[in-house]
């Protein structure tokens, strides 16, 4: 790196005005860096999940992006060719600026910046200092300004100048001697690039600018000339002025009127977007060479918490390993180093004497991770292998109990000594007080399955915290998963050992108990350290971000209610599913040789591709449909279209379908899913899994059983009660319409339902002005199509096809429906107007239901996102009524003094089982803290009601 001051006199201060203006030829004397600061923050801001300060929950969230960012570029352009002599990080001082002078209002559209972002602010400006990096600022001028006041002077001075920013508004600035740099795209923009861009050289970017104005700074311009006439305009007629001068030639009378009656509008536009490179310079150029951070740098990360930051520039200083920026870290991590994770610094306890030493220490911290390690997937019937402990980050511990050798040919994993465990039983009755003590607090990962698991042996663990619950509260819909591997990337840029590490893949894969004990310890004793760590991280964020009581009433209590549930199981007969799976075979059989028939020759219906030669290429049936591989669709929606239309073979394929689907999702698999200890079906509920809340089941699932069909029916009715008992199915009924009537506060719905009417009927004669009495019941059905369609964002085109109507009848139907109901259309306009200014929605409990659509450059996704936020907070409200009433529906039947227990959760409905003498009973328990689960958090103005009943079968109950 050449030094400009090399050849200066040391004593004396000096500028670059004294140096000679040509380059030499090893390159320029200057490259001159300007990052863009405000670029920097705000996508540091969204790009980025909240982040607090441990110490004192300050938001700290954009300024530990800004660090990442600022860092990856400081290693990035030291390792460049094209390594800067100079470097400035620029910001904006004031809003009032000579901008604001010529034109009151400009940049008046803008909102405010976010109140989480405002304290931000001063300690980026802290950071960069600490990074030894020069903030410049200047007080009626813009940061943009600045940098053209800096870019014009090396480049008149003969240097160089690299402009770190992707703002448009920068690129006039672009020449032979001045780029851009986009480092999230990792994209260099020179004049090319601005040609792209604008359809002009960088010289002629004011003119178009200034034709086409700024919606976001508010700079008026031609009304109705955006860039690709401007860019016409300037090229023909070389710049503003002359184009302005013979506007009159213009041959398009719109266009030729609006150029000469906003000339001086045009005008003024230009000088606000023309850059001001006279501002004065803050500071001489030379003391923004370039220089290493100091001390300030180290002690500024630790004040913030930015340890894994503080890590990286520690071990790139002293040449253990090339930094890298999060997401390069998350997508690719070290290993085997772990970051700051040592796992072959884990204990693995083999006696009983180092058990209690272990328990101590977690009795004096108050505090302990655990996580159970077993041999199935499945909580109801997996065997315990192990329990680790975790008592400070880093300090870890596993207890194997059920390890077991393995043998291949005789040769055995481990020799037999180093198998030593204390016996489970020893170990169990050991670790019972400290699990259950309400002075120590226990954090696990899902801590369902680890409850399930240690209640069946004796341990009811409380109290209790789940790490992946505080994430999902924090950021429900902003991930796909809060799994711990995902977290502790996410959070610790740490990625933690997989069990396809320890145990092997495919075939190959053993179970955890035959693991050797020194792998198990590192990845068991690994799960609670990180889990503590992450508690550490993410629970504090509860209270600052407003979501504590979210996470305290409808989830942290959840955990226990759903393993109880999933250990109770629900009992089945195989007999009556196998008669209905060889009745499925059977009816399969028959509509396969149906459908050969119909086609003219055999085929396989299981193949979209043959059902595609068959239905467009043989039939000549059309399709409008095309899947990702440009193939033509034959998915349901397609087929159940041509069935409408009269063609025999889809419908066929349809019914095919439908019993195809029903045999091997729940007949055959409900016989392989029944435990051979308990003979039940113990399904495993999914807490963190819908956006809104709603739980999900799975191995198997039983929340999509369809209900409208007979064959769903028929296999509802193999649920059964065991002998000399009864199955309850409670069910909410029209809960989602009821908290759309209070949410969105429709006096017509609250109305109805206050007074008990049916309310699609009422929808019916509202809109149709038939009277309730003798109401045709294909009126009603219409009303009710609308009625829950517009709860889910239903256009004309999903009304249409669910009707069986034109497209104008629907479109028709919607309007009239907001005509009657402009309560509504209000409610939907508020939902999209706060998703595309938060990107979120909240339901009437305080549960967050992140949307990131709403950000999407797509109109399909934004459409989406509007479609979700009206949703959301309904189906998101009705998840924490029914959270609410399980939660509470325990303890309610225990002080009734019944013997009554819950087993499952389908949508909206609980189903239990009873003795068949308390069946009245329980049905009104449950029907008393189902309809006020809403209270006394939320006075809802119409009533929950809920339907009840009680069957030797699930059909027949419900």
């Amino acid at each position: 790196m050449t030094d400009i001051l090399d050849a200066a006199d040391a004593s004396a201060p000096v500028t670059l005005d004294e140096i000679p203006r040509e380059p030499t030829q090893d390159g320029p004397k200057v490259r001159l860096y300007l990052i863009d600061g405000s670029g920097f923050i705000f996508r540091a801001f969204h790009a980025l999940p909240p982040l607090t300060r441990k110490s004192d929950g300050l938001p700290i969230g954009a300024v530990s992006g800004f660090c990442n960012m600022l860092w990856k570029l400081l290693v990035d352009m030291k390792a460049s060719d094209e390594a800067p002599t100079h470097l400035a990080v620029v910001f904006d001082k004031s809003e009032q600026t000579f901008r604001k002078d010529l034109y009151a209002d400009y940049k008046a559209h803008r909102p405010p910046p976010p109140e989480d972002l405002v304290p931000q602010f001063p300690l980026v400006r802290e950071a960069t200092r600490a990074f030894g990096v020069p903030c410049l600022e200047l007080s009626g001028y813009e940061a943009d300004d600045l940098i053209a006041a800096y870019a014009c002077k090396v480049r008149d001075l003969g240097g160089e100048v690299v402009i770190v920013s992707s703002d448009k508004d920068l690129m006039q600035l672009v020449g032979p001697q001045v780029s851009m740099l986009d480092t999230m795209k990792n994209v260099k923009i020179g004049p090319e690039q601005v040609v792209e861009k604008f359809g002009v050289p960088p010289e002629k970017v004011v003119d178009v600018q200034a034709l086409c104005g700024d919606s976001v700074d508010n700079v008026p311009g031609a009304p109705g000339i955006g860039i690709k006439t401007a860019s016409a305009l300037i090229l023909e007629y070389g710049d503003i002025d002359t184009l302005l001068a013979r506007a009159g030639e213009i041959k398009q009378q719109k266009r030729r009127e609006t150029l000469i009656n906003f000339a001086d509008q045009i005008r003024l536009s230009r000088e606000l977007v023309r850059l001001d490179c006279d501002t004065p310079l803050p500071e001489p150029i030379d003391s923004l060479a370039v220089q290493e951070p100091g001390p300030e740098l180290a002690a500024f990360l630790e004040d913030m918490g930015f340890r894994t930051l503080a890590r990286r520039i520690t071990d790139a200083k002293s040449g253990a390993g090339a930094p890298a920026t999060p997401t390069a870290e998350a997508k690719a991590p070290a290993r085997p180093q772990h970051g700051a994770i040592d796992v072959n610094a884990y204990q693995c306890v083999r006696d009983v004497e180092t058990l209690d030493a272990w328990i101590a220490r977690a009795r004096t911290a108050g505090i302990v991770a655990f996580d159970t390690e077993t041999d199935a997937l499945s909580s109801a019937s997996a065997e315990l292998c192990g329990v680790s402990l975790a008592v400070a980050p880093g300090e870890a511990c596993y207890i194997p109990v059920g390890h077991q050798h393995e043998s291949d040919g005789g040769l055995d994993f481990e020799a037999k000594e180093h198998l030593e465990q204390i016996p489970c039983e020893e170990v169990i009755a050991r670790l019972k007080p400290l699990l259950e003590d309400p002075s120590v607090l226990k954090v696990a990962q899902n801590a369902k399955y680890d409850m399930a698991v240690l209640s069946r042996y004796g341990i009811e663990v409380g109290p209790i915290e789940d790490t992946m619950l505080i994430s999902f509260v924090l950021e429900g819909g902003l991930h796909k998963s809060h799994g711990m591997d995902e977290l502790s990337k996410r959070w610790l840029e740490h990625e933690p050992i997989s069990f396809k590490t320890v145990a092997g893949t495919g075939k190959g894969q053993k179970s955890f108990k035959h693991v050797a004990l020194s792998e198990a310890t590192c990845y068991a004793a690994e799960d609670s350290d990180v889990t503590l760590r992450l508690y550490e991280h993410l629970r504090p964020r509860l209270a600052h971000e407003g979501l504590l009581g979210v996470y305290e009433t409808v989830e942290r209590p959840m955990p226990k209610v759903l393993a109880d549930m999933e250990l109770a199981g629900v009992k089945v007969d195989p007999e009556q599913l196998r008669i209905l799976s060889n009745d499925f075979s059977v009816r399969m059989a028959e509509l396969e040789t149906k459908a050969h028939e119909l086609a003219g020759r055999p085929f396989n219906l299981g193949s979209p591709k043959q059902i595609g030669e068959i239905l467009f290429a043989e039939m000549g049936l059309s399709s409008g449909k095309k899947t990702a591989t440009g193939a033509m669709s034959t998915d349901a929606s397609l087929l159940e279209d041509l069935a409408a239309q009269g063609h025999e073979l889809p419908r066929t394929l349809l019914d095919w379908r439908q019993l195809s689907k029903l045999k091997g999702t729940y007949t055959d698999n409900l016989i392989e899913a029944i435990s051979p200890k308990t003979g039940r079906v113990h399904t495993s509920f999914s807490l963190a899994a819908a956006t809104t809340g709603r739980l999900a089941s799975s191995d198997p699932n039983l929340q999509n059983i369809p209900i409208r069909t007979e064959e769903g029916r028929k296999i509802r009715r193999a649920f059964i009660a065991e002998p000399g008992h009864v199955l309850i199915s409670a069910d909410y009924s029209q809960i989602e319409l009821r908290l759309l009537a209070h949410i969105g506060d429709i006096p017509q719905l609250k109305r109805a339902f206050a007074e008990g009417l049916d309310i699609h009927a009422m929808t019916a004669s509202e809109m149709f002005g038939v009277p309730v009495e003798g109401m045709p019941a294909e009126t009603r059905r219409r009303a009710k199509a609308i009625n829950f369609g517009i709860v889910y964002g239903i256009s004309a085109f999903g009304l249409s096809n669910q009707l069986s109507i034109p497209r104008e009848e629907a479109s028709a139907y919607i309007k009239t429906y907001f005509e009657r109901f402009p309560g509504i259309r209000s409610y939907m306009d508020r939902m999209q107007q706060q998703v595309r200014a938060e990107a979120f929605v909240t339901t009437i409990f305080g549960r967050k239901v992140h949307i990131p659509a709403a950000r999407g450059k797509s109109q399909a996704e934004r459409s989406f996102a509007d479609r979700a936020a009206i949703n959301a907070p309904i189906q998101g409200a009705a998840a924490d009524v029914i959270r609410r009433a399980m939660i509470r529906m325990p303890g309610a039947l225990e002080k009734a003094g019944l013997q009554a227990r819950m087993l499952l959760q389908v949508h909206d409905e609980l189903v239990f089982e009873a003795p068949e003498a308390e069946a009245d009973r329980v049905i009104e328990v449950a029907k008393q803290v189902m309809e006020r689960a809403a209270e006394p958090a939320i006075s809802l103005s119409v009533p929950l009601v809920v339907e009840a009943r009680a069957a030797a079968n699930w059909d027949d109950a419900h």
